[in-house]
């Protein structure tokens, strides 16, 4: 081994070392929480430790995207298997990820973990819960991977009914654990049809050796989007977050939407596209089915939430149908041998990930920030936000504008780079995939067209107009802390718009690994422009575009500045015959929204619009008041927990049988399962 090669493996071995090594301190750090979470020196010993231990390791997790794989087998876990772990492209780039979205929540809660009531509730299950995201992207064999997804799920749980006493927390903790219990189940059975191809084997290695084919494939496909989707938001398998995000302290939300939904994206990358082997030219219509409804049932949902975290949760629904969009159509290229776009379409997924991290978590804090100041998160009780909190206001108008796909920021630029793998789909010879991606490319045009409504929505009201409430009025800016975690996410923000192409080239390993086939190399292009396929097909340069806008909106003011009068004049503003309105009578939430309420949301939702006219002579106010279903709740768990109460009902009756009865239910099992294994072999 020539002495490069030796450097490169001891750096390799490093670079996994501080990520054991990262997973290990902060496991500590959950320990130390529960002695120091009553005392005043807690709250920083904790974050402050959080924080130095995730910028390491994801720092350390970004120069391991390009570096070969490198495993090691602990002596832990099964007897005689022990713990496989690897760190790899794919999970160096999910650790980025987790532990650079993890060091922005320590930093936000140095400060906003002051107003916390219940600190011996959080401190001890944050680093516990990054712990567990880590080791998840850490795991390479079954064991090790579930072991760590219930530990994650049960750490984030335990933060989401932190507050236990809140109205609604309790339930939304009750939905989260059963619908986590019900993706570790799905993942189970996947990871066993897994292991039976390879001969019983748990080491993801093995799997690899062995993939299944025909209907155990199928089945590993559809329990993994199960599993995994249970725990991204995939509908209808979402209902658990418009309930635990606001539930959970802000900083912790932002993890979970920000950061979770991603490790449950990797789980579904890990399992299709890795441990599944080639995939069928079908599996992509599943995926791209799933991915487009989502995006479109999510954004609908936000446009009817008054609750910002609401809003913010079911927008997670909406890009996480993005990304699977992405997905779904990697593995439709990939299957019909076209690498060059599954790789294109697998890249705008992952970079998607990256960029929905970022915007989600600046979304969160942005929300915790008005919470802190206000002491709510109805939209129709703030307004005027932008004259207290400016830092606020700036970053969380960066972050509406990212996430609304606006150029030059980097919520346009992986969306971009999705329509254009959509673009290349009259080339697939199938022709149910070349019915379905010009549909659900429709469907993503739709949604973020209604992103952007959605986000105008939220920034107009909450922080534009007049103050609607004498808390609103009363704002004040949050803590230096939170304002400089929101204002690195926002830097991250614009300088993945500005800068798309060297993000691009640095997800190529990670690509590479999985579809044999990268993008072509962005650093090279003029003028940092990015060139997807071909440059007589498209191409886009965020430079050019903010050059632009900067240019005409500085011609604009010089111009209006050099030829406007200079006379100032006062007068009040018209008030259609109504002087000294209230506050009350501007735009409200739900009065922005009412067009597309009644336009979409009136059958899909059941929304109804519900008015309260006092008679001639009262002096009560006339109210309206709106309504909405979640199709999921109505048509699906309402009815599933229904006849699960009429089976237990019945099967109560087991009870009180007698002695002969039991024995002779024993003696029919033991008959049944004899027959089931004399014709199983």
């Amino acid at each position: 081994m020539s002495e490069a090669a030796f450097a490169t493996r001891l750096l390799l071995n490093g670079q996994l070392l501080v990520a054991l090594v990262a997973v290990v301190a902060l496991l500590a750090l959950g320990l130390l929480g529960v002695a120091m979470a009553s005392r005043p020196a807690g709250r920083s010993l904790i974050y402050g430790g959080a924080l130095a231990v995730t910028l390491v390791a994801g720092l350390s997790a970004l120069t391991a995207i390009a570096a070969p794989p490198a495993g090691i087998v602990l002596p832990l876990g099964i007897p005689w298997i022990g713990a496989h772990l690897r760190l790899d492209a794919l999970s160096a780039f999910f650790l980025a990820v987790v532990n650079l979205g993890g060091a922005a929540a320590s930093l936000y809660g140095l400060g906003y973990g002051r107003h916390d009531h219940a600190p011996a509730r959080v401190l001890p299950f944050f680093p516990a819960f990054l712990a567990g995201m880590n080791m998840v992207l850490l795991a390479d064999d079954a064991y090790t991977f579930l072991l760590s997804w219930e530990f994650m799920s049960l750490a984030s749980w335990a933060l989401v009914v932190a507050h236990d006493k809140e109205a609604g927390n309790v339930r939304a903790g009750l939905v989260y654990i059963l619908m986590a219990s019900f993706g570790t189940l799905a993942l189970m059975l996947a990871f066993g049809l897994l292991a039976a191809g390879s001969g019983g084997g748990y080491a993801f290695d093995a799997m690899r050796e062995a993939p299944p084919v025909g209907i155990a494939a199928a089945l590993v496909l559809a329990l993994a989007m199960l599993g995994a989707g249970s725990k991204a938001g995939l509908v209808p398998l979402h209902v658990w977050l418009p309930l635990a995000h606001p539930a959970a302290p802000s900083h912790v939300s932002a993890l979970m939407s920000g950061v979770m939904t991603k490790v449950a994206v990797y789980g579904f990358i890990r399992i299709v596209l890795d441990l599944s082997g080639p995939p069928d030219w079908w599996w992509g219509i599943p995926v791209l089915a799933a991915g487009g409804v989502a995006a479109v049932i999510g954004v609908l949902q936000a446009l009817l939430q008054n609750d910002i975290k609401r809003v913010l949760a079911y927008s997670t629904i909406e890009n996480i149908g993005l990304v699977f969009v992405g997905l779904g159509l990697a593995l439709a290229f990939s299957a019909n041998g076209f690498p060059a776009a599954a790789a294109l379409a697998l890249t705008a997924a992952l970079f998607h990930v990256l960029n929905h991290a970022a915007m989600k978590s600046l979304l969160f804090f942005g929300a915790g920030a008005v919470l802190t100041a206000t002491g709510t998160r109805q939209m129709e009780d703030l307004g005027g936000l932008i004259h207290r909190m400016p830092v606020t206001s700036a970053v969380m108008l960066i972050g509406c504008a990212a996430i609304s796909a606006l150029p030059p920021l980097n919520g346009f630029a992986s969306e971009w780079l999705v329509f254009q793998a959509v673009l290349l789909s009259p080339d697939l010879p199938a022709w149910g995939l070349r019915l379905m991606v010009p549909a659900v490319g429709a469907l993503m045009a739709l949604a973020a067209a209604l992103a952007a409504a959605c986000f105008v929505r939220l920034y107009g009201i909450a922080f534009l107009g007049r103050a609607r409430s004498p808390n609103a009025a009363e704002a004040h800016e949050v803590d230096a802390f939170s304002r400089a975690a929101m204002i690195a996410l926002a830097a991250v923000c614009v300088g993945a718009g500005l800068l798309p192409g060297l993000f691009i080239d640095a997800l190529q390993p990670a690509v590479a690994g999985l579809i044999g086939e990268t993008m072509p190399s962005q650093r090279s292009v003029a003028w940092l422009s990015i060139i997807p396929v071909a440059e007589s097909r498209s191409s886009y340069n965020a430079l050019l575009v903010f050059g632009f806008s900067a240019v005409s909106a500085l011609i604009a003011a010089v111009v209006i500045h050099r030829f406007a009068s200079r006379a100032v004049r006062r007068a009040p503003p018209w008030d259609c015959g109504f002087p000294n309105a209230s506050p009350l009578a501007q735009y409200s939430a739900a009065s922005f929204a009412q067009p597309i309420r009644r336009v979409f949301a009136r059958g899909l939702f059941a929304a109804r619009e519900t008015v309260e006219m006092p008679p001639p002579g009262a002096l009560t106010p006339a109210r309206i008041s709106t309504s909405a279903r979640d199709p999921a709740w109505a048509f699906l768990f309402l009815p599933l927990t229904a006849a699960v109460g009429a089976v237990a009902e019945r099967a109560n009756k087991l009870q009180y049988l007698t002695i002969r009865q039991y024995l002779g239910l024993v003696f029919s099992a033991l008959v049944l399962l004899l027959l089931v294994l004399a014709l199983w072999t």
